[in-house]
Formats: C-alpha cells, sequence, structure tokens
C-alpha cells in the first residue's frame, strides 16, 4: 500500500511543473503584447494616439494683430487701433479648483498656490475688488467676462498668473479722432475688422498683419499643466498707410464746399486740391462726409468720394483741352481772330452762346475767357473728329486714375466712329462726354506743368511696424504737350481772370489762371431732359510756376445758373493751400491776352 502511494505523488511533480511552465508562458506572452502595444504606442506611436491626446489637451489664444494706422502727409492720425483684451473665466473650472500649480517666479520649480491667492492676485491686476472677482468667477457658467477692455501689458500679468479656467481674448477697437475730416477717404470697417469703404477697403490686407496666437497644455480636469507645452507667436502688426492729404486743409475745404452747397441748396459738392508738381492729393472735400465712427448717420450715396465716383458732363472746362490740342497741333495760337455772329451753324446744327452779342472779332485767348461755344466750335473745326477723340485721350478722359480708392470712375468717351451731327462739336466744349472731377484737374495739372501728365496720388507710403517706410513709386510721367504748348495755354487761362469773365477767382499777390464750366445734369431715373445744372471752376495758381489745382463743382445749385459762381470758393481755398504750404506771392507781371480782336 505504501510503494504504490508514493508513486502516486511522484507523478503529480510533472504535472505541475508543466502547468507552471503554461503560466509563465501566457505571462511572458501577455507582457510581450502590452510591451510592444506600449512601444507602438509611445515610442514608434504608429496611430498618432500620442499625438492625438497631446491635441487634446492644448488650448489655443489669439492674439490680434494692431490694425496699422492711417496717417496725413505729416503724420497727423486719421485712423488707429488699440488692442484690448476682455477676461473671462469657465466658472465650472475655477469654482471647484481649492488650489494649483505653477512655477515660481524664477520658473525653476512648481509651486501650489491656493484659490483665495489666485484671486487677490487677479483683482490687483485688475483693478477690481476681490469680492466682486470672487463673484464673477464663482457659478456654473462655462462663459463669463470678468473684466472688458484690458490692455496688454494687464493680459500679460493675467496670463502669468495661470489661473485655472482664466483665459484672454483680443480684441481690436478702431478709433477715428477727427471724425468726419476725410472720413470718406479713410473709409470704415463692418463688424470692426474688415475695411468697409475707403482706404480701409483698398488696403485691408496691408492694414491688418497677421494674428498671433498662444498655445498652452490642459489636463482632463481643465487646469493649466505648468510644465506643460507653452507657445507664443507674437502677432504681426499691420503696416501703417500714409496719405498725402493734409488734414488741415482737408478740413478748411470741407467746410467751405459745405457752406456754399447750403448757400445754394445744391444736391452735392466737391472739391480737390492737387499739387501740380507731384500730382500729390492734398484735399478731397464733399459734403456731407461721414464719420467713420458711426457711418450710419450719413446716407448710403454720402460715404463714397465724389470726386473719383461721379462722372458727369463737365462743360466748358473741356475748352481748355481744345485750345491745348489746337496750339499743339498747329491749328491755331492765342491770337489767331475769328469773326462770330450770334450763332453759329455747321453741317444742320447750330451752336449759341450763354450770353446775347452781336458779331464779334474775338481772339482764341477771347473765346476761351468769355467762354463761347461759338467761337470753340469754329476753332475746333480745324481738328479731324479723330483728333479730337484723341486729343481728349491723352488729356486722360475716360481712363480712370488709380489712386487707392473704390468705385473710381473712368467716365464715358464714346468712340468718334459713333458720334452723331450734334455730339462731334459738342465734345469740344464738355458735352456728350462724361468724366470725375479728378479726371479734369489731371488734364489741368500737366498744362500747369509744362504739359508733363502726373498720375494722381493719394498713397505716399506704407511704414512698418518697425519704422521703415517704403515709398510708393509715382506712375511714369507722361509728356501731353510741348513746354511751349502749355505755357500759352496758361496765359490764356490767366486772361480769363485778368480780362475775361473770372475776374472774382484773383487772388492779391499771385497770378492765378482758371476756367469755369456749366453743364446739364440729366435726371437721375435716366429719363430724357435734365434736372438741373452742375457748375463748376477749375484753376492754377501762381501763374509765374503754378503749384497748386483747385477745382470746386456743385451738382444742381437751385436758382438761376447765371447768378451762380464758385469763384470765392475757389479763391478761398486756393489761398488757404498757398498759406498752408508757404508759397511766395508772384513777382512777374500777369498774362493780360486780349480778348478782342484788333
Amino acid at each position: 500500500m505504501a510503494q504504490r502511494t508514493g508513486k502516486a505523488n511522484n507523478s503529480r511533480v510533472p504535472n505541475a511543473t508543466k502547468r507552471l511552465r503554461l503560466g509563465l508562458g501566457i505571462m511572458l506572452t501577455l507582457l510581450l503584447v502590452v510591451g510592444g502595444k506600449l512601444f507602438l504606442v509611445q515610442g514608434l506611436d504608429v496611430g498618432g494616439m500620442a499625438e492625438a491626446a497631446l491635441n487634446s489637451r492644448m488650448k489655443q489664444t489669439v492674439l490680434p494683430a494692431e490694425r496699422g494706422s492711417i496717417l496725413d502727409s505729416r503724420g497727423t492720425v486719421l485712423a488707429n487701433s488699440v488692442i484690448r483684451y476682455n477676461v473671462v473665466v469657465d466658472q465650472r473650472v475655477n469654482t471647484k479648483t481649492e488650489t494649483f500649480k505653477r512655477l515660481d517666479d524664477a520658473k525653476e520649480k512648481l509651486v501650489d498656490v491656493s484659490r483665495e491667492q489666485g484671486l487677490t492676485e487677479l483683482a490687483a491686476a485688475l483693478g477690481m475688488e476681490k469680492d466682486a472677482i470672487r463673484e464673477a468667477v464663482t457659478g456654473r457658467q462655462p462663459y463669463y467676462i470678468v473684466a472688458k477692455d484690458v490692455k496688454p501689458d494687464v493680459e500679460d500679468r493675467i496670463s502669468q498668473l495661470q489661473i485655472p479656467g482664466i483665459v484672454t481674448e483680443g480684441v481690436s477697437k478702431r478709433v477715428y479722432p477727427n471724425g468726419s475730416v476725410a472720413g470718406g477717404i479713410i473709409g470704415f470697417l463692418q463688424d470692426g475688422t474688415t475695411g468697409q469703404a475707403g482706404i480701409e477697403q483698398t488696403q485691408d490686407g496691408l492694414l491688418k498683419g497677421a494674428d498671433g496666437k498662444r498655445l498652452f497644455e490642459i489636463g482632463a480636469d481643465g487646469l493649466r499643466i505648468p510644465v506643460g507645452v507653452d507657445e507664443l507667436t507674437p502677432p504681426e502688426d499691420g503696416k501703417d498707410v500714409k496719405l498725402t492729404i493734409n488734414s488741415d486743409l482737408q478740413y478748411f475745404a470741407q467746410q467751405a464746399i459745405q457752406s456754399q452747397t447750403e448757400k445754394l441748396n445744391a444736391e452735392w459738392g466737391s472739391i480737390i486740391v492737387m499739387d501740380a508738381k507731384t500730382g500729390d492729393l492734398v484735399a478731397m472735400a464733399d459734403t456731407n462726409a461721414p464719420d467713420p465712427n458711426d457711418p450710419g448717420r450719413v446716407a448710403a450715396k454720402d460715404r463714397g468720394v465724389r470726386s473719383v465716383t461721379a462722372a458727369y458732363e463737365p462743360g466748358s472746362v473741356q475748352k481748355m483741352m481744345t485750345v491745348a490740342a489746337l496750339i499743339e497741333e498747329g491749328k491755331a495760337g492765342p491770337l489767331d481772330e475769328f469773326t462770330l455772329d450770334p450763332t453759329y451753324t455747321v453741317n444742320g446744327q447750330t451752336f449759341s452762346d450763354s450770353f446775347a452779342h452781336g458779331t464779334e472779332d474775338r481772339t482764341l485767348a477771347g473765346i476761351l475767357g468769355y467762354s463761347m461755344n461759338t467761337g470753340t466750335v469754329m476753332a475746333g473745326q480745324r481738328l479731324s473728329k479723330e483728333q479730337r477723340y484723341d486729343w481728349l485721350k491723352k488729356f486722360g478722359i475716360g481712363e480712370a486714375p488709380d489712386i487707392g480708392l473704390p468705385a473710381t470712375a473712368s467716365g464715358i468717351l464714346t468712340p468718334w466712329q459713333q458720334w452723331d451731327g450734334r455730339q462731334e462739336f459738342t465734345v469740344l466744349f464738355g458735352q456728350g462726354v462724361s468724366q470725375s472731377t479728378l479726371q479734369t484737374v489731371r488734364a489741368f495739372q500737366s498744362i500747369a506743368n509744362n504739359g508733363v501728365m502726373l498720375q494722381p496720388r493719394l498713397i505716399d507710403s506704407y511704414v512698418a511696424a518697425d519704422g521703415t517706410e517704403e515709398k510708393v513709386a509715382p506712375a511714369e510721367p507722361r509728356q501731353i504737350v510741348s513746354e511751349s504748348t502749355a505755357q500759352q495755354v496758361q496765359d490764356i487761362l490767366e486772361s480769363a481772370v485778368t480780362e475775361g469773365q473770372i475776374k472774382d477767382a484773383g487772388i492779391d499777390g499771385y497770378r492765378v489762371g482758371a476756367k469755369t464750366g456749366t453743364s446739364e445734369s440729366p435726371c437721375d431715373d435716366g429719363k430724357s431732359g435734365f434736372c438741373g445744372y452742375t457748375a463748376s471752376i477749375v484753376g492754377m495758381a501762381p501763374m509765374d510756376d503754378p503749384r497748386f489745382i483747385v477745382e470746386v463743382v456743385l451738382q444742381r445749385p437751385k436758382g438761376s445758373i447765371y447768378g451762380i459762381t464758385n469763384g470765392p470758393v475757389f479763391r478761398s481755398v486756393m489761398s488757404q493751400a498757398l498759406r498752408t504750404y508757404n508759397v511766395q506771392p508772384s513777382t512777374g507781371e500777369p498774362a493780360r491776352l486780349p480778348q478782342f480782336a484788333k
């Protein structure tokens, strides 16, 4: 019996050993599987699980770029932005946090910070009572604004506190310190972020810059991990846009045209002041100019710049171009004589003048000086239809000047082959063709600048955040007429003031040349007929060496057209421009070309 029992016990030993070995093998296999999985996840991260986990812990705060300023020619701020921050709390996170960790001031080790200490520090940074802070951060709301319009230095202090649930959100506020001065030129923002009109719209990309960001790591409990990822990408601020506008002269011109428009009950008025030597636009004034701080206070039609957006028949100011073409083509000279009857008929078309007269012998200078349609058509016939068209094109009619503003009008210049029997003559005195005020000023600038046309300039330069200034290169100048022709036309324009009908444009101490214009204004409904007149005057001074071009335009003033004059407004604005830029008074004798044939 004893022997059998001993044999049975010995037989169990190998079985137990087998089971032990099997168990160890299974455990080793499981360890290899788990270890391999850990190696794949943590080492190779084939499925991107670690990266996904990290991304789930990342929180990003946008740091808005500061929008560039808009400046006048002297650096006066016309538009600028201030960066402010809203301090926001997730009350659910902050309320349940009794203590949190953050790096000490030396950023060497983690320290424990109580919620009460954090609230004390936050109150001190914001300049608020601690009880008010506690009330603001306590509750169950996931989004609650603790403070608004916090300055950047305060925002940085708050971010360094690393208080659980507290984040900052950047906001940009646009400010226009001069109100409506150059308001249409500057434009405004839509929703406080995107340019909606004017320079704000066309230069939006440069003004905006590029936002930065702050990226940090939070735990599953919503608390910031002190030793986790903390990356800062600074914003790249937008560039400043420096204009050619002189804000003081702009203000003066706006007041002048607003007063004239109201005095004559006109629908609108515009004034341009251009530097004839550079093409710089130093003032572009419109009535009812918008205040970009509140553009909705004026009608939508008043929010642009009519000097460039409104095209109309210019009237007799166009006679300057006809006279210049005749002289340049060798078809006539300033003292050439013409016998003019009360009316003039050609090809079945009859033309008359704005004043009654008998048969008169006039010089070409006298035809322009008294703005005679009859004489302009008689002399202009010496130019072929194609030449008339080509010369208008040379003076920039039909070509929209690109000055960096939206909705710039090119006007209408119909090809000469499509002119009817009357239009082929009316284009000689500014009817049957339309153009903007800026196009007219550009044409006169070429005469003032010895026949060389400079493209108008509104944007002078771009200024980077580090102060680096990048000048905007002017367009290539164009020689429109010879210097001799330009001088002869200048003498004719000056004689229109000294000897002709535009004496109220004269300025004491300065020689002035000018031309007036009046045209019928079609009704807005597009139907036949007209609903008033467009009255204008454009001139240059001082004629010794012309520096400035000024044009004044009134749309549909009320009353008799023969009683309307913009001469005093022209004189006032031109005088102000000459004073502002310290232009010395004239020293030479003025041109006095005879208006009548001897």
